[in-house]
């Protein structure tokens, strides 16, 4: 079950998870509650065969892509410590991605946890930062991934283009490290913010093709 929601009570804002509510001082559970609906909705549009379609990134299907993001955000947490628990399998995807981010959700809903810092591959972070940074962003490209796989358009609100191009910039060079993104690909001078940004991260558009 993913998150159901966040309220706002005076001061204090709150996350409901499986029927309950969390106290929620950390931006972090926020901002992937916001990032997670969108995503669950377009996982929750692909139907059979979809899942086996060829996506943008090169040799992956969408099922592949899917399993990328549970497995890294997986990874990212056990090797701060946490039980993750047996790794959902991705012949059943929804199932097995609405298990996962309801864990995400859960894990992220721990205040003092989200705080918690380390040495991190940029300098010192926290845990929160670093899943703001990377795995947010990770969840907002590859919604596009997914979707355009089973030839889905998706829209993305200008707070989620801040956050996919802050996220790419912040990189730098590591931006196109093997396994994060192709190299960038050119655009037409008269083409939108979204293909701009996508094209940064190796990704066409039909705006970009022009």
């Amino acid at each position: 079950m993913t998150a159901e929601g966040v309220a706002a009570v005076g001061f204090h804002q709150y996350l409901t998870l499986a029927g309950r509510q969390y106290r929620v001082m950390n931006t972090t559970a926020l901002r992937h509650a916001e990032a997670d609906k969108p995503l669950t909705d377009v996982i929750s549009s692909l139907r059979g065969t979809d899942w086996d379609a060829q996506s943008p990134c090169e040799g992956w299907t969408a099922r592949d892509v899917l399993a990328h993001v549970i497995d890294t955000q997986r990874d990212f947490f056990a090797g701060r410590g946490v039980e993750m628990g047996e790794r959902p399998e991705t012949d059943r995807p929804v199932e097995a991605w609405r298990t996962h981010t309801a864990r995400i959700a859960e894990i992220l809903a721990d205040d003092s946890f989200a705080s918690t810092t380390y040495d991190g591959y940029f300098g010192p972070t926290t845990v929160g930062a670093t899943f703001e940074q990377f795995y947010l962003w990770d969840m907002l490209v590859h919604r596009w991934d997914i979707a355009r796989s089973a030839g889905v358009d998706v829209t993305f609100s200008d707070a989620e283009l801040d956050r996919m191009e802050a996220g790419a910039d912040s990189f730098g060079d590591a931006l196109y490290m093997d396994g994060v993104c192709a190299p960038a690909v050119p655009v037409p001078e008269d083409a939108d913010r979204t293909a701009r940004i996508l094209a940064k991260m190796g990704r066409r558009t039909a705006a970009s093709i022009g």
